[in-house]
């Protein structure tokens, strides 16, 4: 369930609310923009991560186009209201009312499209905020060339926030304002919901714009402050697919400088993919042409790829993958994987591991020191340590109705081409022939032997041959 507020909340009590009702009819997708994956997370959650980073404890989000879409892809960790008519980002923050009409700390709003707000610009803003006891306090920023941005007008006396002009209703000397509006803000919770009541559509969009809020409150004289933010970048949303693609790429230049900041070498940044949430231990080696997603931790001193992908998996230290996928799955320490291996969800494999050239494993518990070298495919399967897997070793673990499982014991040995039929027990230090297949279960020591017995037929060829020719002749 949501954090709600104690029965004595503090100035320190931040909640947030973001903004993301809008249809964002640019992108063209059915997909809300609100979810569109960015680094393997939904773009909403950029903002709210931001929020919950820079301390605050309760966050409101503001859905409308697809609302239930949104509530089911980001879950019960936040709260919800929605707003069915698009009206403007006023109208959106009034919406919110209901659910924060008691609340006493700072609310801190901002867009859900912001994908490049960092938690510290929020920090500063927040403690600005509660510093300077303000009715509200805005994130600034200063480009020569505002564009399309809100400029922020400020008092020639006191250099307070006298209001903020959005850029169609500027007038000529207001468009050379270089100070502009990050749409991100902090206000005080009573003073916020009374200015909302009286700021009215007359603007050039005909909606109710939260930027009227600022000049209502400075108006009736209450403190309203900016705080300039070093780095304009921050304003950049996203309304386009290109503007979807290029943000993207400034965040996945962001995440690879970060693991160079804390140890890992990645050879080819331009062929290098690694999500926002991945974790990589100190020296270890990211080949080119690698992917790296989800929720993944991969250790020191692995060397991953060339040509690999790695998603929501955990890699111990010294693991190495080559040309191969691991997705899923857990992999202990020394273990090397590849080329051209694929192992598929649910896998558990153990230390000082072989997994060679297009082995496959799906739901698979692999003991330390097993080695499976070459062409096996090893499903629902657990294979006890010091064990090796011949080439082309199956696990026949589907019986055209549901799964079965084979179990193979420690120190054993699995003859090439041996076809194993689940459910089945190979036991510990057992062997099966080469070319076998076993249906029933191979004792501890035993030999497992399931093949016919070979005959040779002497001069069987010439013969054959011989009545071959007569045949062609008649």
């Amino acid at each position: 369930m949501p954090s709600t507020q104690s029965a004595e909340p503090t100035l320190a009590m931040i909640a947030a609310v973001i903004l993301a009702a809008g249809k964002s009819t640019r992108m063209k997708s059915k997909l809300p923009k609100a979810l569109h994956p960015i680094l393997g997370k939904p773009l909403l959650r950029f903002a709210a991560d931001a929020a919950r980073d820079a301390g605050v404890v309760r966050t409101v989000i503001v859905v409308g186009h697809q609302a239930e879409i949104v509530r089911e892809t980001l879950g019960p960790e936040f709260e919800y209201v929605e707003q069915h008519e698009q009206n403007g980002t006023g109208h959106a923050v009034q919406m919110a009312e209901s659910l924060l009409h008691d609340w006493h700390g700072p609310i801190l709003v901002l867009p859900g499209d912001a994908p490049l707000l960092p938690a510290e610009a929020l920090q500063e803003l927040i403690a600005k905020h509660i510093q300077s006891g303000a009715a509200a306090t805005v994130l600034t920023a200063t480009l020569p060339d505002a564009g399309s941005y809100g400029r922020v007008i400020r008092d020639p006396n006191n250099n307070s926030v006298r209001g903020i002009i959005e850029a169609k209703d500027c007038t000529e000397a207001e468009r050379l304002i270089q100070e502009i509006n990050t749409s991100v803000y902090v206000f005080h919770p009573p003073r916020l919901f009374e200015a909302l009541k009286q700021i009215t559509p007359s603007n050039a969009q005909g909606e109710f714009y939260l930027t009227d809020v600022i000049a209502l409150l400075s108006q009736s004289g209450h403190i309203v402050q900016a705080h300039i933010w070093s780095d304009a970048e921050i304003v950049k949303g996203i309304n386009t697919r290109r503007e979807l693609v290029e943000l993207t790429q400034t965040l996945r230049m962001r995440v690879i400088d970060q693991h160079f900041a804390n140890g890992v070498t990645i050879m080819d940044p331009g062929t290098t993919y690694i999500d926002a949430d991945v974790k990589i231990g100190q020296d270890t080696v990211i080949l080119p042409f690698t992917m790296i997603s989800g929720v993944t931790d991969i250790g020191e001193d692995c060397r991953i790829g060339p040509g690999a992908r790695i998603a929501d998996s955990v890699l111990g230290r010294g693991v190495w993958v080559r040309d191969s996928h691991v997705v899923a799955s857990e992999v202990g320490e020394d273990t090397k994987i590849g080329p051209f291996a694929n192992l598929r969800p649910g896998n558990v494999v153990g230390a000082h591991v072989k997994i060679g050239d297009f082995v496959e494993l799906k739901q698979t518990v692999l003991g330390d020191h097993v080695s499976a070298g070459h062409f096996s495919y090893l499903g629902d399967a657990e294979v006890g340590h010091n064990t090796n897997i011949g080439a082309g070793v199956i696990t026949c673990n589907f019986d055209g109705m549901r799964k079965h499982k084979t179990i193979i014991g420690a120190d054993g040995f699995i003859g090439t081409n041996a076809t194993l039929v689940a459910p089945v027990v190979i036991g510990e230090n057992a062997f099966v022939a080469a070319g076998s297949t076993i249906t029933d279960n191979v004792p501890d020591g035993a030999l497992g032997i399931g093949r016919g017995r070979q005959t040779n037929k002497e001069g069987w060829v010439a013969k054959s041959r011989l009545e071959q020719g007569a045949e062609d002749q008649t």
